[in-house]
């Protein structure tokens, strides 16, 4: 089992309410969460903070999910990266473009998310050892 409290994720989800509830999630299941409303506010978190996983939504104004992808794969290459999405083509696109990304299409329920969550960042961890 992973140490959650020692695990950092940076999401980003321009929804209000979507991102407050993950956030909500994420934090009762024992993870520091760090949440912005879109990927160019995102990019200097990034730049200045240590993450273990980088939750972005994929349809978002200015910077969408995917691009964001591709800067944290510059920026800290060892952040996983997770998509969310309410888009399947979406989803097609992100498989193509960030093919270790995990995609969890909404909607979903809060328990699979933090399955899911845990299981990318036992990957990493174990990517590690």
């Amino acid at each position: 089992m992973i140490d959650t409290h020692k695990t950092r994720i940076l999401l980003a989800e321009d929804d209000d309410a979507m991102r407050t509830y993950l956030e909500r999630a994420l934090q009762n299941a024992g993870y520091a969460v760090d949440a912005v409303d879109r990927g160019t506010a995102a990019v200097p978190l990034l730049e200045a903070n240590h993450y273990d996983l980088l939750l972005s939504d994929i349809v978002m104004p200015e910077m969408d999910g995917i691009e964001l992808a591709q800067r944290c794969n510059e920026l800290s290459p060892g952040t996983k990266v997770m998509f969310i999405t309410g888009f399947a083509a979406v989803t097609l696109k992100a498989s193509r473009e960030q093919p270790h990304a995990k995609v969890l299409s909404k909607p979903f329920h809060l328990r699979d998310l933090v399955l899911e969550v845990e299981r990318v960042v036992e990957d990493r961890i174990s990517a590690r050892v």
